[in-house]
């Protein structure tokens, strides 16, 4: 028996297909403090089954991570289903997902790029190129 699997029988009790939870909440359910490389990177909260043993925890439960926030110590639990496109390999809609859901990697970048004022993001680095593409030589 596996210190977290307090975690799995949680979820596997919940009745909702996304259970929202902030990492101390992980912490009292399991008993036990999470790693400090829970706390730092966010690739520990990956879906992974081979990234650590509470990853194996919520996936054999039947859910998958989402929406971390590293920030805000906070995650999102969503149930996985059969109904789910997994197995299919099409995506499925459900009445519940949005229109056009997020990206994983959206915002993965913030804060990483910065564009000086004045500067036209739009303008060919190499005005030779532009002239390359434009068909004009």
């Amino acid at each position: 028996m596996s210190k977290y699997d307090r975690l799995g029988d949680f979820l596997r009790s919940q009745n909702h297909e996304r259970v929202p939870m902030s990492f101390a909440e992980v912490e009292r359910i399991t008993q036990t403090k999470l790693p400090a490389s829970a706390h730092k990177h966010r690739p520990w909260w990956s879906n992974n089954p081979t990234n650590s043993v509470l990853t194996r925890v919520w996936l054999e439960a039947g859910f998958e991570s989402e929406q971390v926030d590293m920030a805000g110590q906070k995650l999102v639990f969503r149930r996985k289903g059969e109904g789910d496109g997994r197995s299919s390999g099409q995506p499925q809609p459900s009445a519940s997902a949005p229109l056009h859901p997020i990206h994983p990697a959206y915002g993965a970048m913030k804060g990483m790029v910065r564009i000086m004022p004045g500067t036209d993001i739009a303008t060919p680095a190499d005005p030779e190129w532009s002239k390359s593409t434009d068909g004009r030589r």
